[in-house]
């Protein structure tokens, strides 16, 4: 083989070796530092929700009831997992789940992310939020792709931890 084709085979080797590092330390920041911080440039030039969609009116005679589907809870009592049993009561409008310490609720196991997901209060619903996580946040067994609405009593996994909103 001729100088130049083993140079050629060494140099295309170890560009091969650092495109594998740099994705691998990709991978890492990625679980210790949560989401992509996006500049203010980017916010700024993002398309702003004028308003929300309106329900359809009710037939006549007849009114329009919705049924509330986490307003009227007050608790998150986890139901599987290293802490079951604990209660933390919803008494703000988001709380953060992740490994985290200042996360508050902290799931201390190797399938969740530091900062895996959050519960937003919007509208009088409670709202999850998986926040980029490496292994997902599920919602009655289903993976949350974009924020979800979260019903009384519907189990919401968070890797090995299993919890409920109740009223």
């Amino acid at each position: 083989m001729s100088e130049l084709a083993l140079f050629i085979v060494r140099a295309g080797f170890l560009a091969v070796l650092w495109i594998f590092v740099f994705s691998i330390i990709s991978v890492i920041r990625a679980d210790l530092f949560g989401q992509k911080v996006v500049s203010r440039v980017a916010e700024a030039n993002a398309p702003q929700v004028i308003s929300s969609p309106v329900a359809p009116a009710a037939p006549t005679g007849k009114s329009l009831v919705t049924e509330s589907s986490g307003s009227n809870a007050t608790k998150l009592v986890i139901i599987d997992g290293d802490r079951t049993g604990q209660v933390i009561n919803l008494d703000r409008r988001e709380l953060t789940i992740g490994r985290a310490e200042s996360s508050d609720l902290v799931v201390d196991d190797e399938y969740a992310s530091t900062n895996h997901a959050k519960l937003v209060l919007i509208n009088n619903d409670w709202l999850i939020q998986d926040l980029n996580s490496t292994n997902g946040t599920y919602l009655d067994g289903g993976r949350v792709g974009t924020p979800a609405v979260v019903k009384l009593n519907t189990p919401v996994r968070v890797g090995k931890t299993v919890f409920e909103l109740r009223a």
